[in-house]
């Protein structure tokens, strides 16, 4: 897909699973467990998936999954795979080396948005895309500097420390423009700061939907995440946002969801929905 200077490659960095009550919060499981795989223990099949955008100037990753760090007993309990999907080995099949990656534009700072950030080598941490920028919004970078009790085993400093001593992070402070063609929409229902890129030429418009919309089940207004901090905001945010992509035709692209990549809309009389599956 080709949206203004950028072509739009989706990119699967991992398979894993969570818990589907945390995932749907107050819908029932008669009505989630139609929509997603669950498995004897409850956890619904998920993915990680990046977002590459090249253009002549830039090469662009958005989030970069759970990464490769893990201990067998977290990799187990989340069901993390993440060997024949890392983002290296996926670049190097589009032509491309980490050492192209001008920028990472991280949503927010959960462990299965910016795992692959950095990764171990020869016992140290160092930075997976060593030539690029890594942004983040500044509520963001504080929350996971100082999380709360809910938020601590989200927030893994291992994924951005050696990036903050390497001078490669860029704190935003509420920016809405990031790059010609790229604009943020900042939410704050999941946790604080969550920056959700746009790309428009004015003619296709996509979001990327990050936590907010992260499956194509989320898009109903009530089906919120028990993981969001202000599930009441994200149904605001969701709200506000949903008729002006929809009235725009836009795309909105899945991070988590192993089926579908991204979506149109449409609207019923019971409400916006996912319409027209996308592949990208």
């Amino acid at each position: 897909m080709q949206i203004g200077a950028y072509k739009l490659t989706a990119l699967v960095t991992s398979t894993f699973a969570l818990d589907g009550g945390a995932m749907f919060g107050v819908v029932p499981k008669t009505l989630w467990s139609k929509q997603v795989e669950v498995d004897e223990i409850n956890r619904i099949n998920m993915v990680t998936r990046t977002l590459l955008l090249e253009s002549p100037d830039r090469k662009i990753l958005i989030d970069t999954g759970n990464g490769d760090k893990w201990q067998p007993r977290m990799q187990e309990i989340f069901k993390i795979q993440s060997d024949p999907y890392m983002l290296p080995l996926s670049l190097a099949g589009h032509g491309l080396h980490v050492d192209d990656i001008t920028d990472v534009i991280c949503t927010h700072l959960h462990f299965d948005h910016v795992g692959g950030n950095t990764r171990i080598e020869n016992g140290k941490m160092v930075p997976v895309f060593p030539k690029a920028n890594y942004w983040i919004q500044a509520e963001n970078w504080q929350l996971a500097n100082n999380p709360s009790e809910k938020d601590r085993a989200s927030y893994l400093n291992e994924n951005w420390a050696v990036l903050a001593e390497n001078d490669m992070l860029r704190i935003l402070n509420s920016e809405r423009a990031l790059f010609d063609d790229i604009q943020l929409e900042i939410v704050n229902g999941h946790t604080r700061g969550q920056q959700l890129p746009i790309i428009s030429d004015g003619s296709t418009t996509l979001m990327y939907g990050g936590d907010l919309f992260p499956m194509k089940a989320h898009i109903p207004i009530p089906w919120v995440m028990a993981y969001d901090n202000e599930p009441m905001r994200s149904i605001a945010e969701k709200k506000r946002i949903l008729p002006g992509l929809l009235e725009q035709d836009a795309i909105i692209f899945f991070e988590h969801d192993p089926r579908v990549t991204a979506c149109k809309l449409i609207s019923t009389e019971k409400g916006i929905f996912g319409g027209e599956d996308i592949t990208i």
